[in-house]
């Protein structure tokens, strides 16, 4: 039986009022590990997405203060690392502006256990495979909502565009990868 986690909002409330570097440490371990693969799919470096998402998580220390004033404070922490990520990207080339659906993202499905993993290896590989052919958009919506389990509203937040489209984009996602898996297992 998995422990439940801690109340965001009251961790950030003892972070506010007490400066509580114990309830800190408790959001850091919540925040800390989605904030590292979003950065990472963004910058494509280890070292710059533990960087960026440490960056965000001084942030949030640094304006604890005013933490029970953000509503969302997952949202507000990938907004972060979205921006600081896109600034890195940016800081080389000036003139030529970015967009997120010009960065390349990888996302890897993790199984749950290793026994999972042997057996399901191949079709592991192939969802891989499937996933990396979907346009770049498509491939952060699926991220963020599958695997980082955000909802629609929050990527949409994130991403600054809007639920209609982060469902456009799911569901174009979803099609496509259906439609690879069904040519590659030759299924009806």
């Amino acid at each position: 039986m998995s422990t439940p986690l801690p109340d965001l909002a009251k961790l950030i409330s003892h972070i506010t009022l007490y400066s509580s570097e114990n309830a800190y440490r408790q959001l850091f371990g919540i925040l800390y590990p989605s904030l590292y693969r979003f950065c990472y799919c963004l910058l494509k470096s280890r070292e710059l997405a533990e960087e960026t998402a440490n960056d965000v998580m001084i942030t949030l220390w640094r304006n604890r203060g005013k933490l029970t004033e953000i509503q969302n404070i997952r949202v507000y922490t990938f907004v972060i690392a979205k921006n600081l990520s896109l600034n890195l990207l940016n800081k080389g080339s000036r003139q030529q502006l970015l967009s997120l659906d010009d960065v390349k993202l990888d996302i890897v499905l993790d199984t749950l256990n290793p026994e999972q993993l042997l057996i399901n290896g191949e079709l592991r590989q192939k969802l891989e495979n499937a996933t990396q052919s979907l346009p770049n958009r498509c491939k952060l919506v699926f991220k963020l909502i599958k695997e980082d389990g955000l909802s629609y509203r929050e990527t949409a937040e994130i991403l600054n565009i809007s639920v209609k489209t982060v469902d456009a984009h799911l569901v174009i996602a979803v099609k496509k990868l259906t439609s690879i898996l069904k040519k590659e297992f030759k299924l009806m």
